[in-house]
């Protein structure tokens, strides 16, 4: 009997057609190979119109190759595209909506403000976000402002560190901001008034993009980096939610966040917090804490928007050791946890979305079909919340916008 075959449907990042995951590919496809799961790389560009065959991707683990082989249309996708400014794009937002009927191992979530938003309906995610609020104009963050003390402003629906700006106030009053540019690159930090902030910060956002502005948590450590931790949470080969691991990571000097492609470092969860709050039974806690966060958090979304099988949660723990959740990510990359020296870990998040697709390989098989399988146990409580309260929140919160208003990732 034929193997099933799983499509890792992606993006080009050029014309040259690179591809940024090519590597992590290669291992899921020899990971496949041994569980019984062929598994090939394409993009909406390999398919032909015509026929609707694909032109994919083809690892050759014996010789360390890629092969391009005319295959038909895989009955299993796994979406890893990011948003892109490009035509690439576009085309991938036409094979979605014609192919809507495969088994997707997951469906796009909506960007940081809408997300913030769904959230926010729920009291006990509630005591976990930091303030948000669509930025409009300049007054946004005067606003905030008068609130606290350290803001970002980034893109609704940047990756990687990208675009962020960072206003602190300072005690004579001025304001120190710091950032990002859309290049990645850390820009020299500058003082202004209050007077010329709403300048600075029109010069700053791009047209065409929209941005949030955030609460900021003062989370540097004594070496005046700044400091965070990513979450991994994925469906297992039951299709039931686990976390597969929680690594911390470093900023490098001079800048405002700590994203490993920014020049940040990693290290082991534990290993960090030792460092913040010390107590090891305050760090069990607030791992316990964490995980039940990450997990009613993936629940929650899945139900609210469609079908998920991974999320990345970027978390900050303040020096009290209470959990902030900054962002959820639906296209995680997996390295923070080998720069971690959690070899373990990161071969589970590699093989992790391989089980959950031969998970619905099996009950298509076996008669359940596709056409619900979003995950169906119950919630656990995040430490301190009625786990009951929280369910009936769920059920009992408003639907999210229209799918209309998002661009997805």
């Amino acid at each position: 009997m034929a193997q099933p075959v799983l499509g890792i449907l992606t993006l080009y990042l050029n014309d040259n057609k690179a591809l940024e995951e090519k590597s992590v590919y290669a291992k899921m496809t020899a990971a496949g190979a041994k569980m019984g799961l062929s598994v090939v790389v394409f993009t909406p560009e390999d398919v032909e119109e015509s026929s609707g065959r694909v032109n994919a991707l083809i690892y050759r683990a014996d010789s360390r190759t890629w092969k391009r082989r005319l295959i038909r249309m895989p009955g299993l996708i796994y979406d890893r595209c990011r948003i892109q400014r490009s035509k690439r794009f576009e085309k991938l937002l036409a094979f979605r909506k014609k192919y809507a009927h495969l088994a997707f191992l997951n469906r796009p979530l909506r960007n940081k403000w809408t997300v913030y938003r769904t959230l926010a309906k729920v009291n006990a995610f509630r005591n976990h976000l930091p303030a948000t609020r669509l930025y409009a104009s300049p007054s946004d963050v005067t606003a905030m402002l008068g609130k606290h003390s350290l803001l970002y402003l980034k893109p609704i629906n940047g990756t990687g560190g990208r675009g962020i700006l960072r206003i602190e106030k300072r005690k004579n009053g001025t304001l120190l901001l710091q950032g990002r540019n859309h290049d990645r690159r850390i820009v020299e930090p500058r003082i202004v008034t209050r007077t010329q902030l709403s300048e600075a910060i029109r010069t700053w956002v791009m047209r065409g993009d929209r941005y949030i502005v955030q609460q900021g948590l003062h989370i540097r450590l004594p070496s005046g980096r700044v400091h965070d931790y990513r979450m991994l949470v994925q469906k297992n080969g039951a299709g039931e939610w686990e976390v597969t691991g929680c690594a911390g990571r470093v900023g490098p000097p001079r800048s405002i966040t700590s994203n490993l492609h920014g020049g940040g470092t990693a290290a082991s969860m534990n290993a960090l917090l030792k460092q913040w709050v010390g107590s090891e039974a305050k760090i069990a806690q607030i791992r316990q804490t964490a995980e039940g966060l990450g997990l009613s958090v993936a629940r929650y979304l899945e139900s609210a928007f469609d079908t998920l099988c991974e999320l990345a949660l970027d978390l900050a723990i303040d020096r009290n050791g209470r959990v902030w959740l900054l962002e959820v990510n639906p296209k995680p990359a997996r390295e923070v946890f080998i720069q971690a020296g959690e070899r373990d870990v990161y071969n589970r998040a590699i093989t992790r979305p391989l089980e959950y697709a031969l998970w619905l390989y099996r009950r298509k098989r076996d008669g359940s079909g596709f056409a619900d399988h979003r995950s169906r146990t119950p919630e656990p409580a995040i430490v301190g919340t009625n786990s009951s309260s929280l369910l009936q929140e769920h059920r009992g919160a408003a639907a999210p916008p229209s799918a209309r208003e998002e661009n997805g990732a």
